[in-house]
């Protein structure tokens, strides 16, 4: 194959900053991968050639640079299928004796884009793109892909429109809803209920109406994902610019409650 994509090298986390996950990642890792990736697939490696040298520009210290023949196995994501066999590059971390590992005949998952007039070529995302092939591996992408595709996917949040609060009829009653701006413009909210001795109640609503179905997600789901990665830190002042000072601060501890019951993101790979 002349012309072989090239590989994109950033710094690998340190394992003290990754999540429990898949090789260490996160949901939020996996899923800022997936879905970027224009083909998810499983292969079995055929061949696997070291590149050294000029061959390899601008190689990660305590790295080898690999062009890998594989053949192509379950496809994931990918609109117009793929070749049976497919050519890309990978940089692979050293084991402690700074060997390079054996790839023949290993099983991987890749998360790849499509080389313009080479069909028989894919080029990884990221150095973190092509992951050990386990059953959980698969489970996982598959959810995350199969949640991303349905027609009640959430859209991805982009920010936060504008705030309401409504004190009930007696003291420490009151409802928040927080609304969100989506890149798609299809509506999502927030809302958050507090009644006297007990602890708040918030759930997620996408469409115009706010009912009794509502909940607040799971976490490892699409819809957590969007929110717990994407939701600012704290809320503009601009979504309570029209509010009383008072209702102003009740939205705001509102939405640090949502922001808590979120948890972290998990992030630990740069996007």
């Amino acid at each position: 194959m002349d012309g072989a994509p090239g590989a994109v090298v950033q710094t690998l986390p340190s394992p003290a900053a990754s999540q429990p996950g898949i090789q260490g990642f996160s949901y939020a890792d996996l899923a800022d991968l997936t879905l970027t990736a224009q083909v998810v697939t499983g292969v079995t490696v055929v061949k696997a050639e070291r590149l050294k040298g000029e061959l390899a520009p601008n190689l990660a210290a305590g790295r080898a640079r690999f062009l890998i023949e594989a053949q192509t196995g379950m496809l994931l994501r990918g609109a117009d299928g793929l070749a049976g066999t497919i050519s890309y590059i990978a940089d692979v971390p050293l084991d402690a004796r700074g060997k390079a590992p054996k790839l023949k005949k290993a099983r991987f998952i890749l998360l790849a884009n499509r080389v313009p007039g080479r069909p028989q070529e894919v080029r990884l995302t990221s150095p973190y793109s092509q992951l050990d092939w386990t059953q959980t591996t698969e489970s996982t992408l598959r959810a995350i892909l199969t949640e991303a595709t349905a027609p009640s996917a959430p859209p991805l949040v982009t920010g936060i429109g504008n705030a309401f609060h409504v004190p009930g009829a007696i003291p420490g009653e009151s409802e928040s809803q927080i609304f969100l701006t989506t890149s798609d413009n299809r509506p999502i909210s927030l809302s958050i209920l507090r009644r006297p001795g007990e602890q708040p109640q918030w759930a997620v609503a996408l469409g115009e109406i706010v009912d009794d179905s509502a909940r607040a997600p799971a976490k490892g789901t699409l819809l957590w994902y969007r929110l717990a990665c994407f939701l600012p830190p704290r809320l503009p002042e601009k979504a309570v610019a029209a509010l009383s000072a008072g209702n102003a601060e009740a939205v705001r501890a509102d939405y640090r409650h949502v922001l808590q019951q979120l948890g972290p993101c998990g992030r630990t790979i740069e996007r």
